[in-house]
């Protein structure tokens, strides 16, 4: 059996950007009430005609170059995103036709906010056992285009983008070390949008309801996520046999400021060794991490030997832990 690792990143988002001052003319909200409950000062938005895959796209080609591989090399594509251009066919498959990637399979992983950590923990396996070899895992959403610009509570979290990563074999001791992923459906009205599926459809009832918009529960969903996120972390350091004060950083998912502090300080983590950008991106869901921790490749914050922990928590409820030694 082989190791499996990350061998190149990249990411992608629309240049229109929608600041907090910009929510206050549409929206009863302004900056310092955004700012204090979320952190969040403004997040990337496509325009009407933009779509989610031409960011996974545009991601998954600056991740390839950056490992040194061509299209044709990628054996499966694996786009995680609650936001696809279509229900049928898969986002990844559509990636798969725009990059050129003729040997891959694609598919979708529809995990929210846990997405991309479900992603690589699938394809981990497969390269573990040698069912493939080289891997495209994509975190890729356009999330404002879900959004109900008249509820505060939400309308002020989500924004655009997309992260992607190449995996393949790496050297004994380096790569992803371990890996879970949980959910539990009975926390389903937390976070949702109900419309649009075989249970309720799209009726005049349901467009007028607004069921087709994200619905949050958010002081129900911050207690969950909180333990969710910090109890599968300290699962995973142990499982892999390292503990806090072996991390080199720690990237969460980009939900909320106070979740990420909650989290931290509930591990014992020290501030200054958890990555945030939630301010300039807002919660991009299972973008948020590949393009956190390809930020962190890009400064220099993750370098040869860093030890990084990610963990994530999304609608459904979802969430999953990772630790990569790079």
């Amino acid at each position: 059996m082989v190791n499996a690792g990350i061998l190149g990143m990249g990411q992608a988002y629309p240049s229109g950007i929608l600041t907090n001052a910009d929510l206050e003319r549409l929206v009863d909200t302004n900056d310092e009430w955004i700012t204090t409950r979320t952190g969040i000062k403004q997040r990337h938005k496509a325009a009407d005609n933009e779509y989610t895959s031409q960011f996974g796209t545009r991601a998954a080609l600056q991740a390839l170059e950056r490992a040194g591989l061509k299209p044709e090399d990628i054996d499966i594509i694996v786009c995680a995103t609650t936001t696809p251009d279509q229900i049928m066919p898969s986002t990844g498959a559509l990636i798969q036709a725009q990059i050129g990637a003729i040997n891959a399979a694609g598919m979708d992983v529809f995990a929210a906010c846990s997405g991309f950590i479900y992603g690589i923990t699938m394809v981990e396996s497969m390269i573990r056992t040698g069912q493939i070899k080289y891997a495209l895992v994509i975190g890729a959403e356009v999330l404002t285009k879900y959004v109900d610009y008249t509820d505060r509570g939400t309308c002020v979290i989500f924004g655009d983008g997309a992260g992607a990563a190449v995996l393949g074999p790496v050297p004994e001791g380096k790569g992803i070390l371990a890996t879970k992923i949980k959910s539990d459906g009975r926390y389903e009205e937390q976070l949702y949008a109900p419309g649009g599926g075989t249970k309720l459809g799209t009726t005049h009832a349901t467009i007028e309801n607004r069921d087709h918009f994200f619905k949050m529960k958010g002081n129900e969903l911050f207690k969950v996520a909180v333990r969710s996120m910090a109890d599968i972390s300290a699962e995973m350091l142990e499982k892999a046999g390292y503990s806090v004060d072996d991390v080199d950083l720690v990237i969460p998912h980009q939900a909320n400021q106070r979740i990420t502090d909650a989290v931290a300080s509930r591990l014992g983590v020290p501030d200054e060794k958890v990555y945030s950008n939630i301010a300039e991106m807002g919660n991009t869901s299972s973008a948020s991490i590949p393009i956190a921790m390809d930020e962190c490749i890009q400064s220099g914050k993750i370098k040869e030997g860093s030890l990084v922990l990610l963990t994530a928590f999304g609608g459904g409820v979802t969430w999953g832990g990772t630790v990569i030694r790079f």
